[in-house]
């Protein structure tokens, strides 16, 4: 039968020769063969491959498969085959011919058991020992949901792999896991049947157009872009996806993965990594491509709660009611609207904002990426004087526009008072009329235009890329990973913040603005939304909080209102010791709490007094300093590099001499004293900031162990019962000869020790934390509601 097939299409003048037919056969089977995405797109793409490669020297069977038993299942396989459509540009003879030939290709089988894999396998190796042919290769296309992708992979690797010598490309389609947890198992699970190179994970924003042309753009602009493509002069970044449609049909989805999930992690988050990658010596080499884009990962600010505007169209509530029967009373916090706020701390990036926006129930579907360049000139003269292209007061922007919208096609556009981009003349052409639009309040006259000579749908384009095996154009595992570990902590942080709730479409006005301020975003109009999570205690849900706390001062709020007391408390004390002295001792622990604090300071407290500071390590790990478990590492993360602290006032822990980590013959805990000797008068830090561990330790200060709670040595090492374990600290002594020391404790996981800690005494081998006792300095206890009250 397929040999009578290419016969047929040599007749019609569609291959040059049988000879030709050389290079092997390709077996593709599509998964989910009746589902949506397979009747909207991916049936077309399959037919888009045939069309192009029907001379290319393969031949092709297409096997669509389902759950679904087999008469029923082909009858609605083929109700879609049936409707498929050639491009206009195509002759109608060869498309009817085309056509005909691709059905005849074309089988349904119901793929549900093990059984039902090997009966292909054994079809397909028939087929093929009867026509004479040599296996190329297999596509396996899942088009189903990723619960069903770790049985699958196990029946395609026991009993449906090509034999050796042909190739085998998996094609999995998102959402790639939930978060980071669900990815790395759902990756553990698939990379224990198929090989990195064997699997191609979907992202279809990558075959979209304009998205896929930002790589090469940059490539082939480098001598127009290399000056300007940096934080020296680009104002900031807009990558969007705005849609008009709700989530009505889609809620069993929509419920478990929110706007966050469904669009920006992936579709906005590739875009955001070809925009601050560096450029590789080859776009065209994905090896490259992937270490930059890794690079480009490490390079982001962490993200939280403040990062993020959330919404939710007002009928999303009953729609979730009334599709998956929920309770009259059931109110959803998935969010359908997300503004959000990333900055990258590389040299190139750093202070440029880059704004990932995408909705439902919007007023205009469209998608974008926009560059908007700082304009430092002032044009006295009228600007109805001058030609866009000499203007330099009018906007300065690059738009990688993806689709829709006042354009209606993907585009490129580059204001003229830039630069004339180089374009390749056979895939984009640059595009004239249609000059009384406008694109970002400026007529399109302004911009140099460039459109795709062939505009192809996003699928076709990576289907073809799967037959070349380009994996440039997908998810690799190391990149899955590294974004589902950037925006994971995000999510965690909002999975209960309130959502604006908006009534969608044109009606939104201005509801969903968001402006940018100190590193947050916040909704423009101040007005109040409605609380989703009504029932969570606010702090004047309790009538009395006692104001001591082991006989010192207790400060105590919601955590967000005492980082923010705490970080104006720190400031006032900076300050009085800067007047006093001139200048701030300031010793700072390590841990997961003060990480919220570092924040607060680096965003918020411009009047810090930095250039006189001197920071301190209460305690380090035996780590490099450049390792993530470091102290220090996460200190210059969320804190140093965000502020002007004079570089010989920053005092790391010396745990790292002579190429070897805390041995004591290093001498690295004498360094430290005596450079404290040295700069602190009297040894005696303004402020030393402490937390608590839910065994009582604080600094590196461990119970049942008597190193560094007494005694004349200043700075000691200890260790940890929990890795890593060897640690160097300041000694208690030398904690307590502070002006001022502050405990910070936060979270319900400090419920018990806090409560522990309000009823004994003083019995720092039992609870270190028990022994702070400053000799002439003032002990205050900042510990929020969640960690008092549990």
């Amino acid at each position: 039968m397929l040999r009578r097939v290419l016969c047929t299409v040599l007749f019609m003048g569609a291959l040059p020769s049988l000879a030709e037919v050389s290079q092997g056969h390709i077996s593709v089977v599509l998964l989910g063969a009746t589902g949506d995405l397979a009747k909207k797109y991916l049936w077309q793409g399959l037919f888009q491959l045939y069309m192009d490669q029907v001379s290319s020297g393969h031949s092709f069977t297409f096997h669509g498969a389902a759950l679904t038993a087999l008469e029923p299942g082909q009858r609605l396989m083929f109700d879609v085959l049936k409707k498929l459509a050639c491009p206009p540009d195509e002759s109608p003879n060869r498309c009817a011919v085309l056509k005909d030939q691709f059905l005849k290709l074309s089988q349904y089988h119901q793929l549900k058991t093990a059984e039902n894999y090997t009966v292909l396998n054994r079809e397909i190796e028939t087929l093929l020992r009867q026509e004479g042919l040599k296996e190329a290769g297999r596509i396996f296309y899942f088009s189903v949901p990723p619960f069903a992708y770790t049985e699958i992979a196990r029946h395609i690797n026991s009993s449906c792999r090509p034999p050796p010598g042909a190739w085998l490309r998996v094609v999995l389609e998102k959402p790639f896991g939930h978060d980071l947890e669900s990815a790395q198992q759902l990756a553990a699970d698939l990379t224990s049947f198929f090989r990195e190179e064997e699997m191609y994970r979907v992202d279809h924003y990558l075959g979209k157009q304009a998205v896929a042309h930002i790589l090469p753009f940059r490539d082939q602009n480098r001598q127009f872009l290399d000056p300007i493509w940096n934080r020296h002069h680009v104002e900031r970044v807009e990558i969007v996806l705005k849609e008009t449609v709700d989530a009505k049909g889609r809620t069993s989805f929509y419920e478990q993965y929110g706007v966050i999930r469904d669009v920006l992690q992936n579709h906005l988050t590739e875009a955001l990594m070809f925009l601050t990658m560096e450029l590789p010596a080859n776009v065209s080499r994905a090896e490259e491509v992937l270490q930059c884009k890794l690079q480009a990962f490490q390079s982001l600010r962490g993200l939280d709660k403040n990062s993020a505007v959330l919404g939710q169209y007002q009928a999303y509530a009953s729609q979730v009611q009334e599709e998956l029967q929920k309770a009259q009373d059931y109110i959803s916090t998935t969010p359908t609207f997300a503004g959000v706020l990333i900055h990258s701390d590389s040299l190139r990036w750093e202070g440029v904002p880059f704004l990932l926006t995408s909705g439902k129930a919007l007023d205009e579907r469209v998608g974008y990426v926009r560059v908007l360049f700082k304009n430092r000139a002032y044009c006295t003269q009228s600007e109805t004087l001058r030609d866009a292209e000499h203007s330099q007061c009018k906007a300065k922007q690059i738009v990688f526009y993806i689709g829709h919208g006042a354009l209606n096609t993907p585009a490129v556009l580059v204001s003229r008072n830039l630069f004339r981009p180089v374009m390749p003349e056979g895939s984009w052409r640059e595009a004239v009329g249609q000059s009384d639009l406008h694109i970002f309040g400026q007529p399109l006259s302004d911009y140099y235009v460039y459109s795709p000579v062939k505009e192809r749908d996003a699928y076709s384009v990576l289907i073809s890329n799967i037959y070349h095996g380009r994996k440039d154009f997908f998810i690799t595992t190391e990149n899955l990973l590294a974004s589902w570990a950037f925006w994971t902590p995000l999510l965690d942080s909002i999975s209960h913040q309130p959502l604006r709730l908006y009534p969608g479409g044109v009606e939104n006005q201005h509801l969903l603005d968001f402006e940018m301020e100190s590193g947050e975003v916040a909704f423009t109009l101040a007005e109040a939304v409605e609380l989703l999570n009504p029932n969570r205690l606010m702090p004047s849900d309790y009538r009395t909080i006692q104001s001591k706390f082991r006989q010192s001062p207790l400060v105590s709020a919601w955590s967000e209102d005492l980082i923010s007391q705490l970080a104006s408390d720190i400031e006032k004390t900076a300050s009085r010791a800067v007047a006093r002295s001139g200048q701030f001792h300031l010793a700072l622990s390590g841990g997961s709490s003060p990480v919220v604090l570092f924040q607060r300071l680096a965003r918020h407290h411009y009047a810090f007094p930095w250039k006189h500071t001197h920071i301190w390590l209460v305690d380090e790990r035996c780590v490099p300093l450049t390792d993530t478990e470091s102290n220090f590492f996460s200190l210059h993360n969320h804190l140093l590099q965000s502020v002007r602290v004079p570089y010989f006032n920053v005092h790391p822990m010396p745990v790292h001499l002579n190429q070897r980590l805390c041995v004591e013959e290093d001498g690295g805990t004498e360094l430290y004293a005596k450079e404290i000797v040295a700069l602190v008068a009297n040894a005696s830090f303004d402020l030393v900031l402490l937390g608590v561990g839910t065994d009582g330790h604080t600094a590196s200060l461990f119970p049942q162990s008597e190193n560094g709670l007494e005694g004349a040595q200043t700075v000691v090492l200890t260790e940890s019962p929990v890795k890593p374990h060897q640690r160097m600290s300041l000694s208690l002594p030398l904690i307590n000869k502070a002006r001022q020391v502050f405990v910070l404790v936060l979270g319900k996981g400090k419920h018990d020790i806090t409560i522990l800690l309000s009823r004994v005494g003083h019995e720092p081998r039992k609870w270190p934390i028990s022994g702070v006792s400053p000799s002439s300095g003032q002990l205050v206890w900042y510990v929020d509601y969640e960690a008092l009250l549990g």
